[in-house]
């Protein structure tokens, strides 16, 4: 089930109107409209959930979110105004944190114990600004940073404050005021300069930087294309190159071999597709990508782990292994570079092994958990997730069924005991499953567990509850309207000639600052339309109190000394106003 959120900019500079006429707030909302029209078309869409964030002060930024239907949605996006501030980073913490809040409930981060890409809730966040300078109530900032503390449980158990099925999307509106551009010129829309774009490459997105209708809809047409149900990976290569293949089938003589040279396909941050069954509308798998560390038990902490799990691939040409009744899962990868490398090379019938580093107990690169293979027919490259350290286990389950018949002797018991022991102890439990299936259920004893420490068992168990509590309080402050801005406003029911276009205004001024005699009578005191005091420190309300009942305990003593002092003064300059120190 696809989650759409899309985060609109509602700061004031959203108002400037395009060369079509509507502001550019008009055009984002009617981005959003097209984009909902565009992905109907596609049956997938039905279990489709839109959330609606926007730059305003949190909480009060999130306007559609878990528990809010369509025709919320619709309303909020409808009855939006541009007005405030452009804080990007912090209503980008917002989204993520909105998308977060049940993920500890769920389990579906499952940390320490593996990451599994068949547990995943695909978002895509849309954003949809004017690309201009960042401003905060401290400044006007070069960078985008988001704010590092969260108020969500359990997000330091992840370094960046994504996870790997959230990518980021920016529409950044670049408009002209004047006249629409003539020789516009069709083809990719290029990215944005403007510091979002960053952010959208290392979630594993993209921004786009939009001159007209035209480059409007066409990039709405392929953010259609990118909602697809997955989880982001870096694929990096370990070791040497391959060497060049067979004389009847050469690699281009431009393309160098050296493993020195950076070649674009050696590091590759892409998607793998993780495809729901069929009959169930779930994604099923069965075997985790390992953790980049060996879980202790003494340890009373996790280490942090990076969103995104590094895949180390090894250019060494293996035969793939199957055997079987033995599970295994494939995903297919996003066409990049390494995709395109592989299926050049036209050699369907070979692999490479896929690692995870300091995933085994002693071994820094740690044992093979996969391979990357090209399909038959050549068409695409698909990511293979086997059994830790395959290339050991799978030969002695061969041996098991085909040679022992399930009855192992001695010297079997000890090497698959051996292997049991290299094995991150998450894998117990997708193995124990698999033997089952296979029909050997009673291989692995009952005793053997997970891994992890007491403490952090325990310390994953509150984390849970804390979040449980978080996600019911952020789901009550949704639709909250925040406070207006305190200030005293005068209004103004009189016509007649303003006071500063008065001939004798030179003696009223001075009847007012006490250097004459005060005329109250000549003075219209509902005058200044619209006019507000503003006040210097926001902590300063203003108090217009008409009942002494209205005036609060502890102000009361400090109210009574300047209403005896008002009274007892004779001399209207010595008034002091009830804001005056």
């Amino acid at each position: 089930m696809p989650i759409l959120l899309f985060l609109l900019d509602t700061s004031a500079s959203m108002n400037q109107r395009t060369y079509l006429g509507t502001t550019y707030l008009d055009v984002a909302k009617g981005a959003v409209e097209v984009f909902m029209k565009l992905r109907a078309r596609d049956p997938a869409s039905r279990g489709d959930r839109y959330m609606l964030v926007t730059f305003d002060e949190p909480p009060y930024g999130v306007k559609a979110g878990w528990k809010e239907n369509h025709a919320t949605f619709m309303c909020e996006l409808k009855n939006l105004q541009a007005s405030g501030l452009t804080t990007l980073g912090h209503a980008l913490r917002t989204a993520f944190d909105l998308l977060n809040l049940n993920r500890l409930v769920s389990g579906i981060d499952n940390y320490g114990q593996g990451r599994n890409p068949f547990f995943l809730e695909p978002s895509v966040i849309i954003t949809i600004t004017d690309g201009n300078k960042l401003t905060y109530s401290s400044g006007v900032p070069d960078e985008l940073h988001l704010p590092l503390n969260s108020p969500l449980a359990g997000s330091e158990l992840t370094k960046e404050p994504f996870r790997w099925d959230q990518r980021l999307f920016a529409l950044v509106l670049r408009l002209p005021g004047a006249a629409a551009p003539d020789n516009e010129q069709l083809g990719s829309v290029p990215t944005d300069e403007s510091s979002i774009t960053q952010m959208c490459e290392v979630t594993g997105g993209r921004s786009y930087c939009v001159r007209t209708q035209r480059m409007l809809n066409q990039c709405l047409e392929s953010l259609v294309q990118k909602v697809q149900s997955g989880v982001v990976i870096n694929f990096e290569k370990t070791g040497p190159d391959p060497p060049p293949i067979g004389e009847d089938n050469p690699l281009e003589p431009s393309r160098p071999v050296s493993s020195f040279s950076q070649q674009p396909w050696h590091s590759c941050h892409k998607l793998i597709y993780v495809r729901p069954n069929p009959k169930t509308g779930v994604p099923v798998g069965h075997w985790p990508i390992p953790e980049s560390f060996w879980p202790d038990q003494n340890s009373p902490t996790l280490p942090p782990r990076s969103a995104h799990p590094v895949v180390r691939f090894s250019c060494v040409d293996c035969e793939p292994m199957v055997i079987d009744k033995l599970p295994f899962d494939k995903y297919e990868l996003e066409p990049s570079p390494l995709t395109q490398y592989i299926l050049e090379r036209k050699s369907p019938h070979m692999c490479w092994q896929v690692f995870v580093s300091s995933s085994a107990k002693q071994n820094d690169l740690g044992q093979p958990f996969g391979y990357l293979k090209a399909s038959t027919t050549l068409t695409c490259v698909n990511l293979f997730v086997m059994p830790y350290n395959y290339p050991v286990v799978l030969p002695l389950l061969d041996d098991l069924f085909k040679v022992h018949k399930l009855k192992p002797n001695l010297k079997w018991r000890q090497a698959f005991e051996m292997y049991l022991k290299t094995m991150p102890p998450y894998f117990l439990m997708p193995l124990k499953k698999a033997l089952r299936m296979m029909g050997a259920p009673n291989l692995i004893a009952d005793t053997l567990d997970c891994g992890l420490s007491y403490s952090v068992i325990s310390y994953l168990k509150k984390l849970s509850q804390q979040a449980k509590m978080e996600s019911d309080r952020l789901i009550v402050s949704v639709g909250k309207k925040a406070p207006q801005e305190t200030g005293i406003k005068v209004k103004n029911h009189s016509s007649s000639l303003s006071l500063a276009h008065r001939r004798d205004f030179k003696e009223l001024l001075q009847g007012i600052t006490g250097e004459g005699p005060l005329r109250l009578a000549d003075i219209n005191l509902k005058e200044f339309a619209g006019f507000q005091i503003a006040l210097l420190t926001k902590e300063v309300k203003p108090q217009a109190y008409r009942n002494a009942y209205d005036i609060p305990r502890r102000n009361l003593l400090d109210q009574l000394t300047r209403m005896r002092s008002n009274l007892l003064r004779t001399s209207q300059k010595l008034i002091r106003g009830q804001d005056e120190g």
